[in-house]
């Protein structure tokens, strides 16, 4: 397997503030990779390194195995890129506009028609090409702007929160879609602020924060780099703060949160926490409703490593 991007001792600075910090990172030829980070983490800054779009202070990042420069068309070539800001014309029906992007790269008007037929049938939005972008509903604008930037059928896809604001349906319909590119090929880069999305599409992930890589692996992998082996909720009211020091004793006990009522307990990897807590509530008398066990999921690894919430 080859490598698709490789990013070397990156580091780019605004003034005093370090947005990369000796960033490193590896992408594998027909990975779906997704990259993760709080708002400031250093993502945006590294994406548009990559696609030569700003200049860093130091390190090297190579493409297809050769170096990427603002003049590296030959390898742009072979680059879609598709960003949370829809970037499409309003004066220009949909198949217009995919017919427009696809013409940066493809010349040959004959093989260009059967691009933009394939962009349109693969997006689903056949019954939509003579529309214009204002008579479109989010999730198909969603649709036209990734149609847009894969006609070309590009080797390296990158796709920046593809999803937001869109509605179910179209959200599915476009996940659908990104597994597809990646089964016919394509190498994808993926950021979202949707955990599940990542868990659901994602074959290796790499956490930043303050622009360095602060985990990376398998969703697996991730998990296990974390104290929480599981997080039992209950609906139990009237806890008192002797009960609830009384839980902070259990074996395995990690944190605790209790607000209106509701027991959110995260235990480390061990067996029979949600044994033990609920025969204590049992012993105390404690009358308490709906429980449930939850195994880490991407969301516990992001909060553990970094602290914060992935939408701060």
């Amino acid at each position: 397997m080859s490598t698709v991007v490789k990013i070397e001792n990156l580091v780019k600075r605004y003034g005093d503030l370090v947005a990369i910090d000796h960033l490193n990172l590896e992408i594998q030829e027909g990975e779906v990779f997704g990259l993760l980070g709080p708002n400031g983490s250093g993502k945006s800054t590294t994406i548009h390194c990559l696609l030569a779009l700003l200049q860093y202070n130091k390190g090297n990042i190579s493409v297809f195995g050769q170096e990427i420069r603002p003049d590296s068309y030959d390898l742009k070539r072979d680059i879609g890129v598709i960003m949370q800001n829809v970037a499409v014309f309003e004066k220009l029906t949909v198949e217009e506009n995919i017919d427009y992007f696809c013409g940066l790269y493809i010349k040959n008007k004959k093989k260009r028609k059967k691009l933009v037929d394939e962009a349109i049938e693969f997006v689903e939005l056949n019954e939509f090409r003579k529309y214009y972008p204002k008579k479109l509903s989010g999730g198909l604008l969603r649709r036209l702007n990734i149609a847009c930037g894969i006609a070309h059928k590009p080797k390296l896809i990158i796709l920046d929160e593809p999803t937001v604001a869109v509605d179910p349906q179209s959200r599915n319909k476009i996940l659908e879609g990104i597994k597809k590119l990646n089964e016919e090929g394509a190498t994808i880069i993926y950021t979202s602020h949707y955990m599940e999305e990542i868990e659901q599409i994602c074959t290796r992930i790499a956490i930043i924060d303050k622009g360095k890589v602060i985990a990376l692996g398998t969703k697996e992998e991730c998990k296990a780099m974390i104290k929480t082996g599981e997080t039992i909720t209950v609906d139990v009211p009237g806890l008192n703060g002797e009960q609830l020091k009384s839980i902070e004793g259990l074996p395995h006990f990690y944190k605790m949160e209790y607000e209106n009522s509701i027991l959110k307990v995260r235990f480390e990897k061990g067996k029979h926490n949600l044994i033990r807590l609920l025969d204590y509530l049992k012993e105390q008398d404690i009358d308490f409703g709906r429980v449930y066990s939850e195994v880490p999921s991407l969301n516990d690894v992001f909060l553990e490593i970094t602290g914060k919430e992935l939408r701060d």
